[in-house]
Order: structure tokens, then sequence, then C-alpha cells
């Protein structure tokens, strides 16, 4: 069976909830090839993607989570963080799984981080279905 190789770069401000998203990715990774790079803050995640580029993987998974507070300034970070990730990934052909979740209440952190609907788990199934797509084949 080929292995893929992923690269989950996590925000980690919000260490309870990145943790939740990190291992529910790394289950649905189980048996590939998982680099993991941490970062204090989302702000800080392109420039860590694009180092984890220059590697080579057959995808990047980016997760964290924004708390959506009374100012725009989460809708700043993750407006721009998103327009980078997106031009990353048309420029290098490689996906970039954004999961980089807003949320405003502690439920929507647990269900999104911790819970059913865990975006880690999600950013790993889709970067295992762009893999295949590729021509990646096996696991998951």
């Amino acid at each position: 069976m080929k292995k893929g190789r992923f690269t989950i770069v996590v925000a980690d401000y919000h260490r309870k909830y990145a943790d939740g998203m990190v291992s529910a990715a790394r289950r649905v990774l189980r048996g590939h090839k998982v680099e993991e790079v941490r970062v204090p803050g989302t702000f800080e995640v392109p420039l860590a993607v694009k180092r984890a580029l220059r590697k080579k993987p057959d995808a990047v998974l980016a997760l964290g989570l924004v708390w959506q507070g009374e100012t725009g300034h989460a809708g700043l970070i993750l407006r721009s963080v998103t327009e980078a990730l997106m031009r990353m990934m048309i420029e290098t052909d490689t996906p970039v799984l954004h999961h980089l979740v807003g949320v405003k209440t502690e439920a929507q952190a647990r269900a999104r981080c911790l819970g059913k609907m865990n975006r880690g788990k999600e950013a790993a199934l889709a970067a295992l279905r762009m893999w295949k797509l590729k021509g990646g084949s096996g696991g998951g």
C-alpha cells in the first residue's frame, strides 16, 4: 500500500481545541506519514504552510480555532489567512485543507473541535480524497 505524506499545521493558541482537531486528523491518517507543525496562532499559519509546501507533501491540513469576539479582529485574521492559503494551494497545485474554525460560543468550539463535527477529522478525510484524486491509493 502506498502511503501519503501529509503535514498538519496547527494554531495551538486554544490548545485544548487544537489538540482535539489534531487527534482526530491523526486517527484518520493512521498508516500515512504525518508531520506536525505547531504555531502560536492563526495569523502564523500561512508562513508555516508555505514552509511545509517546500517539502512537497501530498496535502497540508491547516487547523485551529478563532473566537469571534465583539470586534472585527477575528474576521480580518480569517479573511487574510484564507486568501493566503488559497493562493498557495493554487500556486503549488497541492491541496491545503482550510479548517481554521471561527466560533462564537463554547458549544460551537466543542462541537467542531472535540465532537462529532470535528474539523480535524473532516480535513483529514478531505486530504485523503484529494490525494486519491491525484493518484494515491490505499489508506482511509
